[in-house]
């Protein structure tokens, strides 16, 4: 019977590790990876496969880092909530300031403008011309004439803006 009730309390909620060090390495991490997935892995529109893999490793391969070797609730409470607290804040810095508005969300990039491919654009994002010609198509357009503007959008969707009809 004593294994259902012998709670070790101390382990679940004393730290073994500095909560300052899990908030100092909760931080450092969060920007290197916010920093990693800003600047490579701009993508267009929904999420694949791949993406989702490169997800799940870079949390895999960021709790160590991270957590060191934590072991009590405690740790992990503080942990969660620094990165919730740099994800609120970037968030909340990217709606209300210039200069961190630029820094979460990119600039738009042009695929087609007046009927124009924009290849070298293309190009850069990895896009071809096959996935933007569905993107078209899911917007009712059959041909590359019909479109104005076509950009990547900073928050990785797809917009297209239609030619007026003659």
């Amino acid at each position: 019977m004593d294994i259902f009730f012998d709670v070790d309390w101390r382990a679940l909620f004393v730290p073994e590790v500095a909560l300052l060090e899990l908030v100092i390495r909760g931080t450092l991490t969060y920007w290197f990876c916010f920093l990693y997935v800003r600047f490579f892995r701009r993508g267009a529109g929904q999420l694949g496969v791949t993406d989702l893999l490169l997800i799940i490793l870079i949390a895999d391969a960021a709790q160590n880092s991270m957590a060191g070797d934590y072991k009590s609730i405690t740790e992990g409470v503080v942990l969660v909530g620094t990165l919730l607290f740099w994800n609120y804040a970037l968030d909340w810095l990217g709606f209300n300031t210039n200069l961190f508005k630029k820094l979460v969300s990119p600039e738009p990039v042009t695929l087609v403008k007046d009927g124009q491919l924009q290849q070298h654009n293309l190009n850069a994002q990895m896009i071809s011309q096959d996935d933007l010609n569905g993107i078209l198509r899911e917007n009712g357009i059959d041909d590359l004439k019909k479109v104005k503007l076509c950009q990547l959008e900073g928050t990785g969707n797809i917009s297209v803006v239609q030619r007026e009809g003659k």
